[in-house]
């Protein structure tokens, strides 16, 4: 059966309870719709890093967040997580003192083409408040879908972990394809995020 692509600007919401499987629920749903509209060669990063949005909103709220995705011209997409707290991380833009970013957040940094921030006024949009926090990624022009990975920081080692983690996902999925997937986060934190010499 043939399937018709909306061109851009579409929108997909997703509400997610306060529950630490939303993450990984905001990460499949990501990538159902990234393939859905032939924008799978970002999936990779756009997981990562809606990941850790509503990671960070599940371990610094007590209430729900929501997901929302949206496809722009040209082919970038604006991911964005709300949630209930009107704390920005520093460098989402807060000029308040001490609210720094955790390093999970700091990928966003690295990795995404733009991002920022959003509070909204309880008097002006009820007992809702809160704020949102978006980054934008643009898909390579004339990449084909499904190519080979690339490192946003150009290591090799990134590349081959992956390269694997794609393999196993294709190949068998399961468990092994799991560890996979942490071996390449965990690589990333200690190689790019934590200072020298730290142990994570």
């Amino acid at each position: 059966m043939a399937t018709v692509s909306a061109p851009p600007p579409w929108t997909y919401t997703l509400e997610l309870p306060h529950d630490p499987r939303a993450p990984g629920i905001a990460r499949a749903t990501l990538r159902a719709v990234l393939d859905g509209h032939g924008m799978g060669e970002l999936s990779d990063t756009a997981e990562l890093l809606a990941s850790e949005l509503v990671t960070n909103a599940y371990e610094h709220t007590d209430g729900p967040s929501s997901l929302r995705l949206r496809g722009l011209e040209g082919r970038w997409i604006r991911v964005s997580v709300w949630d209930s707290s009107p704390d920005v991380p520093g460098f989402f833009g807060a000029e308040e003192a001490g609210l720094e970013a955790g390093r999970g957040l700091l990928l966003v940094r690295r990795c995404a083409s733009t991002w920022g921030s959003h509070r909204f006024d309880p008097e002006r949009f009820g007992a809702v408040g809160g704020k949102t926090l978006w980054f934008e990624l643009s898909a390579p022009a004339g990449e084909p879908r499904g190519s080979s990975s690339v490192s946003p920081l150009g290591c090799g080692e990134c590349v081959h972990l992956d390269a694997e983690r794609r393999r196993l996902v294709a190949d068998e999925g399961g468990e092994k394809a799991v560890d996979a997937g942490i071996a390449v986060r965990r690589h990333f934190r200690s190689a790019h995020l934590l200072p020298k010499g730290a142990v994570w």
